[in-house]
């Protein structure tokens, strides 16, 4: 059936017809567009669908690029301490979630952020073992690239002074060499193994909700990295495939899959572009460095605060090389973890040695540059995928982290894209908030909401348009989908966001924060809609 949305305020991003008022859809592709009474009178025949769109703005539908929708569903089964802000408010909350459980049983959490405590410190190991005294305790951090443990957690995974921790993790000690009950990076692999595996009703219903919860929020499409959330490349394919070719949920998803499970990949016949036009294979995830905020994030230099580290690298350049090696074997992509500029010069060092694919090579965060760096990263076939809400999280701490002169050349997306880097936007949900106008808000403003300043570095702050692009037109061209998605043009998927405000012509870009997503359409269907 021929659906025609009409008096509406549509942004096309298409050069042939940046702004009209109506477009057709047929089969689930747009097939015309123009004004309403043209529309109306060339399609508007007896049996055509027509949908008013009463004046709202629409674009094409809003992509999100890098996320771990597998990991905003554990946050709707686990304990979940985003946002909060003291020591004393996240022992209060573990504290009464381990009084619903029973004695041995897991306490999960996730989402602690210490920059925003008030009384600024972590909590020790006697504290969450006074809160928690009877069940094991795992709770990363915001990041995931740190975790708190308890005592009980330390037994059950029968720690002992001289165990052996993976590279590039640490387990982080007092001065009389006992642990605090911090992990490091890949040290939690040494706990995780020891928790149960949820039950594969229990993580389906949660995704099925992660997946709702992102249509909610205008998202169309999701390049999402779920394999260890969701135990595994099979089953994390599996679910996926149950909600989005058997419930016809309806968000696209393009699944990027850690570097662990290629052999996997390979024994089942699964490639890069394996699937259908709403569930496909992705990129191979590898990641190159940790982060910022535990000074993991591998710099050039050492850190401006801490004089004694540049961080660390997660495996060596012959591992990583290896990695990269066995990738082009399945003439698969690679998706790459890199924050600090060491990371991203040594990923660029390997990327240069092998043949580029059909699929771009995405370079994930890239949020400390050098100059010299900038050039490498202009390629038709590599894509950088950024994370414009990382301002909120990271400022203004991060600037004792790097320094007046390495700040000016972090997070520094208007630069990248003045250069001719080609651009992504995502949230890394759930590190941050899965919500782009978040995203597009924090790449306008560059600060967080109700901050009162001009932005961290405004000189990096990106225009509206521009901003909205890395979640359409980017988010297309990171899985090599500009063909069919990112604008509004003839032929491509009638994917489209509406909003409940014009956003292009707001008096102030903090309006994004209280505009609603009015509709999200996938295919022509209406997803989901406001009441």
């Amino acid at each position: 059936m021929v659906k025609i949305y009409t008096n509406g305020s549509i942004y096309t991003f298409d050069k042939m017809y940046p702004i009209v008022q109506s477009v057709v859809v047929d089969n689930g592709r747009f097939i015309d567009m123009g004004t309403t009474e043209d529309m109306l009178l060339q399609w508007g025949r007896q049996d055509a669908l027509v949908i008013d769109l009463q004046g709202k703005t629409a674009t094409p539908g809003l992509i999100e690029s890098h996320v771990h929708i597998g990991g905003v569903a554990l946050n709707f089964l686990n304990l979940d301490v985003t946002g909060v802000n003291s020591k004393k408010a996240m022992l209060a909350k573990i504290k009464e979630r381990a009084n619903s459980l029973k004695s041995g049983e897991w306490l999960i959490g996730r989402g602690w952020d210490e920059n925003l405590f008030t009384d600024a410190t972590i909590p020790t190991l006697q504290e969450l073992d006074h809160v928690a005294p009877h069940c094991p305790l795992f709770i990363p951090r915001i990041c995931g690239h740190a975790a708190l443990v308890n005592s009980k957690a330390l037994e059950i995974c029968q720690y002992h002074p001289s165990i052996t921790v993976p590279e590039g993790g640490t387990i982080v000690k007092d001065e009389r060499g006992n642990p605090t009950g911090l992990l490091l990076e890949s040290a939690t692999e040494i706990f995780q193994k020891y928790i149960p595996e949820k039950s594969y009703p229990e993580l389906k219903n949660a995704v099925r909700q992660a997946v709702q919860f992102a249509m909610e929020k205008g998202l169309t499409s999701a390049h999402t990295n779920d394999p260890t959330f969701l135990n595994g490349l099979f089953q994390t394919y599996q679910i996926y495939d149950e909600l989005i070719n058997q419930e016809k949920l309806g968000l696209r998803c393009n699944l990027l899959i850690d570097y662990m499970y290629m052999k996997d990949l390979r024994e089942n016949g699964m490639y890069a572009g394996y699937g259908n036009d709403h569930l496909q294979i992705g990129a191979i995830k590898i990641f190159a460095d940790g982060a910022l905020g535990r000074r993991t994030a591998l710099l050039s230099s050492p850190y401006h605060d801490d004089p004694t580290t540049v961080g660390d690298a997660m495996m060596d350049q012959e591992t990583l090389y290896s990695i990269v090696h066995d990738a082009r074997m399945l003439s698969m992509p690679i998706a790459v973890h890199t924050i600090g500029d060491q990371a991203l010069e040594n990923v660029l060092d390997i990327l240069d040695q092998f043949p580029s694919v059909a699929y771009r090579d995405r370079l994930i965060h890239v949020q400390v540059l050098r100059d010299e760096l900038i050039p490498r990263l202009v390629s038709p076939s590599r894509i950088v995928d950024i994370q414009p809400r990382f301002i909120v999280g990271d400022f203004p701490w991060v600037q004792d982290r790097l320094g007046e002169s390495r700040i000016k050349r972090s997070y520094a997306w208007k630069t990248l894209l003045s250069a001719g880097v080609k651009c992504a936007g995502g949230s890394d949900a759930p590190v941050e908030p899965i919500d782009p106008l978040l995203g597009i808000h924090a790449a306008v403003t560059r600060k967080a909401p109700g901050q009162d300043h001009n932005g961290w570095n405004p000189s990096e702050k990106l225009a509206m348009e521009e901003a909205v692009k890395l979640f359409t037109i980017g988010g297309a061209f990171a899985t090599n989908e500009e063909h069919v998605k990112g604008t509004i043009t003839r032929g491509k998927f009638a994917d489209m966001t509406v909003y409940s405000t014009n956003i292009f012509e707001l008096e102030h870009p903090d309006e994004l924060l209280t505009t609603k997503i009015e509709k999200t359409i996938i295919g022509g269907e209406v997803a989901y809609e406001s009441l």
